[in-house]
């Protein structure tokens, strides 16, 4: 196992949120084709073009294109040559998440903190400056590849940040009702999802939410293990899997063979009428997991009252389930990149600060019959 954790001190944990983190201000994808890429989220999933970086502003490496919807922005960065790093990542990985920026007020403080509590630097505070302002931003290492970079905004009024300049493509779809970042799942190899989930308590002071063992989230063939970290104000949540004995090969294990190691195994993200986005997301051709229409036989037995009417439920494939503080709706794409890793969950939450344990088998199964069908189970 490849760590990017430094020694890490018990004592040094605290219960005051030392960290404070704003949200996720963007999230970074290394693409083969990241014009495609841009034009794929905006016709699927509704993202509004909203900047641009390449050789038009002086790059000569990369170019990215920066899509938003709601307060979720996409970064989608290719490489313009040979043998880069960015190369090297989508060839080792595939298309996928190497940047999870967090919004912070400090970059400085947020780099200093953790790294002197065990994070492994990716770069040190860096000031960007243009006619618009400053932005300051640092980065450390977190499991496989992927990277945490803190973003410090408070003085810059840009598009997005120094070095990117307003895309305005005559081409703008409308969006789909994506509202934010609900949650990023990680999946990691075996054995090591408690070392990140100390890496999140000890270095960024993450808090543990909920745990899931195999018991909770098995079927006949696969199992998995995962535990929620969430930071102090409950804006960042990040649950972290591993895999776990099973009698074939579970979803995780399929994406660490497939991706190369550990890394981003999913974006949830919220919207405020799931019915109304799924729909308009099928209409534009996004693909989502099947589920039995047995599911919906006693789904109000299993979750009481809600205020949906079931049969578009059914008809879309949406899973509902309750907890003490009410109840949520979620569907899971299948997977959006040649390989079958990363893939986004639409969610809509009504009181329930759960992740849906009651649809982990529904929704597993649903996962094996598309493994089954890749030839990966």
């Amino acid at each position: 196992m490849e760590t990017f954790i430094t020694e890490i001190v018990p004592s040094q944990v605290q219960e005051e949120d030392f960290l404070p983190l704003n949200g996720t201000d963007y999230i970074e994808l290394y693409v083969g084709n990241a014009k495609q890429a841009a034009h794929y989220f905006q016709t699927a999933f509704g993202f509004q073009p909203l900047a641009y970086a390449g050789l038009q502003t002086g790059l000569r490496d990369r170019e990215s294109y920066v899509v938003q919807q709601g307060k979720i922005r996409l970064v989608l960065t290719s490489p313009l040559k040979g043998g880069t790093e960015i190369g090297k990542h989508i060839d080792t990985h595939g298309d996928g998440v190497k940047v999870v920026a967090l919004w912070v007020d400090d970059a400085e403080y947020a780099y200093h903190t953790t790294v002197e509590r065990g994070a492994k630097p990716y770069f040190e505070p860096v000031v960007e400056e243009d006619q618009w302002g400053k932005v300051i931003r640092s980065g450390i290492h977190t499991y496989g590849d992927t990277v945490h970079v803190f973003v410090e905004r408070k003085e810059y009024e840009g598009v997005f940040l120094p070095g990117f300049q307003a895309w305005k493509p005559a081409y703008q779809p409308s969006d789909v009702g994506l509202k934010y970042v609900d949650h990023m799942v990680g999946n990691v190899g075996w054995n090591e999802m408690l070392p990140w989930v100390e890496f999140y308590a000890h270095v960024m002071g993450f808090n543990q939410l909920v745990s899931f063992d195999d018991k909770d989230i098995s079927t006949d063939y696969t199992a998995l293990m995962s535990k929620v970290m969430s930071n102090g104000n409950g804006r960042i949540k990040f649950p972290i899997n591993e895999p776990a004995e099973g009698k074939k090969k579970s979803q995780v294990e399929e994406y660490l063979d497939f991706y190369g190691g550990a890394g981003v195994q999913h974006i949830a993200v919220a919207t405020d009428n799931i019915i109304e986005t799924v729909t308009e997301l099928q209409e534009r051709g996004v693909e989502f997991l099947n589920v039995p229409t047995t599911y919906y036989d006693d789904l109000l037995e299993r979750v009481g009252h809600i205020d949906e009417d079931l049969e578009p439920l059914r008809q879309l494939g949406i899973l509902v389930d309750r907890d003490d503080e009410g109840y949520l709706l979620q569907i899971f794409t299948k997977p959006i990149m040649p390989r079958p890793t990363l893939f986004f969950e639409i969610i809509q939450r009504k009181g329930a600060k759960s992740f849906g344990k009651g649809n982990f088998k529904a929704l597993f199964e649903a996962i094996e019959r598309e493994q089954a069908l890749r030839g990966t189970l």
